[in-house]
């Protein structure tokens, strides 16, 4: 009897707990670990982000605070002008070798056709 090999489908979504375990399969780290040290890289990004401090990651990336200028919006609703004053987002900037890799996967560009 010849059965066929069904892959499981893949998600195109990964979640933290996706990442915690991967990490654990990968490493034989027990979850309960790795599920610490996620939490306190995440911890460290956010809190020193807020202290004004930018975050670079050799060949991964940079988390940098990204200022936007004071500007003038419109409330559609109300017909008014109203002013948005100077402020600072969360922005990630990928570095050069993350970027060749995704531009170069073939995964990616079949899930790309697909949508």
């Amino acid at each position: 009897m010849d059965r066929e090999l069904t892959l499981p489908t893949q998600k195109t979504v990964m979640t933290k707990a996706d990442v915690i375990n991967q990490i654990a399969d990968k490493t034989g780290i027990d979850k309960a670990d790795v599920t610490a040290s996620v939490e306190a890289f995440f911890n460290i990004v956010k809190t020193n982000m807020a202290n004004g401090h930018n975050i670079y990651v050799r060949g991964f990336g940079s988390f940098i605070n990204k200022k936007r200028k004071k500007k003038i919006a419109r409330n559609i609703s109300r017909n008014t002008a109203i002013v948005i004053d100077e402020h600072y987002i969360p922005s990630f900037k990928p570095a050069k070798i993350f970027i060749s890799k995704i531009k170069g996967s073939e995964k990616v560009k079949q899930l790309a056709d697909k949508q």
